[in-house]
């Protein structure tokens, strides 16, 4: 595996963010996060998008085709408005839909709003991509991702994607004793 930067996608779905009338907090919120989870050296990939489900789908492929982002992380669409198309257009473009994260997310974020029942994020593999769905709030993100975060630097291993490593001070990540560190 070569030592090339680790690339991961940032994409905020939102009609208002994409037209310039609403400030797109979401993306920033998972940059900052992943910087200080994350130990290994990387770089983000930003896209701020509108809720169209095509517009969804052509640029989570191009993050995981031409981009080779190893993980995709998108903020916003997952509610059950009309509009609301994230997980439609990341199953679309995903050859498995990996369960467990939508359920651990939701399971987490009912602990601090009942209305988390209405959350449809997923996450899937493209490719050697790993697509996750967060909501659109900040507070919100940082929840989800401190619940699922740490099953994501194995799954990328699986995917064979770039070897991740966490600040353990901020989240561990687990692998099994078996599992070894790419060089």
């Amino acid at each position: 595996m070569s030592q090339e930067i680790i690339r991961i996608g940032i994409v905020t779905v939102s009609d208002r963010a994409s037209r310039g009338e609403y400030e797109d907090l979401g993306g920033p919120a998972i940059r900052e996060w992943l910087a200080q989870a994350l130990l290994s050296e990387w770089q983000a990939v930003s896209r701020v998008i509108s809720d169209e489900q095509t517009t969804i789908e052509s640029t989570l492929v191009e993050l995981a085709d031409q981009e080779q982002c190893c993980l995709i992380v998108t903020t916003g669409g997952t509610g059950p408005a009309p509009r609301d198309v994230t997980p439609e257009a990341t199953e679309a473009v995903c050859q498995k839909i990996l369960d467990g994260f939508g359920e651990q997310m939701r399971a987490v974020s009912l602990q601090y709003v009942p209305t988390a029942i209405l959350s449809r994020q997923i996450a899937g593999i493209r490719g050697k991509s790993l697509i996750v769905n967060l909501p659109g709030k900040p507070s919100a993100i940082a929840d989800c991702l401190n619940a699922v975060f740490p099953a994501i630097p194995y799954c990328i291993d699986l995917i064979e994607g770039p070897y991740l490593e966490t600040d353990e001070s901020v989240i561990s990540a687990f692998r099994p004793k078996h599992a070894k560190k790419s060089a």
